[in-house]
């Protein structure tokens, strides 16, 4: 029997996929959200959202697909790893993403075809063509400049691409090279991971969305703390320590996790506290 069911819990709590059902909106992911949908609305073109790894950019990209799913006038693509070698080939990715058919045989072929479905469909057919790309700091500057391009089509009154990239701050002095490409960012915002009293909450939640309901708190304040003290906030450090800790209840037979259950976490896999 699966460790979750054997708690009260209908589902996994913590899970490290992007499942934006388990999604925790602290304040930091609330506001990037927030801003995200309004810039995208407003059609101000291009969005960077910088955070560390495992502070849940995948999760908040995928969040804000859901956003606008049920909405016809806007088409949502998203590509998760934009690590392509040559302008060509990430030029051609866009093409098959975007569903264009064309012959083109060049680069240069390749984004007036672009530009053409952008115009089509962002002026013909007045519709707000969104791309996400997560991994951001993957993008070469040779793509980067790609992107740029697509960046200057537009009307008199909005950008005919939002473009959305969720990044490792690694990609920001890259960025900063590229006045020209700078220019152009409509929003910037930092994700920053939780604080301690943000750690518990999420905890909580999670557990309430695989249907947790009894009085008593599966996780001790002090365990909290110290899964806080071990992860700094960081949404998927503190995924998988709950996972683990929570297997480990099960199999000793405890009812809930304290100090010592994250003690021996540490001495199995040898986490320096």
């Amino acid at each position: 029997m699966s460790y979750y069911s054997v708690l009260g819990l209908q589902k996994e709590p913590f899970s490290t996929s992007p499942d934006p059902d388990f999604f925790y909106r602290s304040i930091s992911h609330e506001t990037a959200l927030k801003r995200l949908e309004i810039t995208i609305r407003l059609r101000r073109g291009l969005s960077l959202i910088l955070g560390d790894v495992g502070v849940g950019k995948t999760t908040l990209m995928r969040t804000l697909l859901q956003t606008f799913k049920d909405e016809e006038d806007f088409i949502l693509h998203m590509i998760l790893d934009p690590g392509y070698k040559s302008e060509f080939q990430f030029l051609q990715s866009l093409v098959r993403l975007f569903d264009i058919t064309t012959s083109s045989k060049s680069a240069l072929d390749l984004k007036e075809a672009l530009e053409k479905y952008l115009f089509y469909q962002g002026v013909d057919k007045d519709k707000t063509i969104v791309l996400l790309i997560d991994e951001g700091q993957k993008i070469t500057l040779e793509n980067l400049e790609a992107l740029r391009t697509l960046l200057n089509y537009e009307t008199n009154e909005y950008k005919l691409l939002q473009l959305v990239i969720m990044t490792q701050v690694e990609l920001l002095p890259r960025v900063k090279r590229m006045r020209n490409f700078m220019d152009r960012i409509a929003l910037k915002y930092t994700i920053n991971p939780f604080d301690e009293p943000e750690t518990k909450k999420m905890v909580e939640f999670r557990l309430n969305q695989a249907g947790y309901n009894n009085p008593t708190p599966l996780f001790t304040d002090d365990a909290i703390k110290m899964i806080y003290q071990l992860t700094q906030g960081h949404p998927r450090k503190i995924a998988m320590i709950c996972h683990d800790a929570l297997e480990i209840i099960v199999m000793k037979e405890q009812v809930q996790v304290d100090v010592q259950t994250i003690n021996s976490l540490l001495e199995i896999h040898e986490i320096n506290a």
